[in-house]
């Protein structure tokens, strides 16, 4: 089976900052199949890895990319995705 992706625009207010970075990459590590994030047309990187995902620079309204290989790929874009469009700034 191919990778999958999935592009998504970032809902928190101040972007992948440190809170909704470690949110995101921590479920990104516990999906267990390799997944990458990319910001625009950017190189992706480890979506796993918390200094990864916030060396991208990624704010609010940005569009990042998601691909992930592997069982299951489909359902965890679906959870990344809505991590990722949720507004963690709000809640806090």
């Amino acid at each position: 089976m191919p990778p999958i992706s999935r592009t998504v625009r970032i809902g928190s207010a101040h972007g992948l900052h440190a809170r909704p970075a470690k949110l995101f990459a921590q479920a990104a590590k516990n999906a267990g199949i390799p997944v990458t994030i990319a910001k625009d047309a950017g190189s992706p990187v480890n979506a796993a890895s918390i200094l990864g995902v916030i060396a991208l620079g990624v704010e609010r309204g940005d569009y990042v990319t998601l691909t992930a290989d592997g069982d299951n790929a489909e359902a965890t874009l679906d959870t990344l995705a809505e991590l990722l469009t949720t507004d963690h700034d709000a809640e806090a």
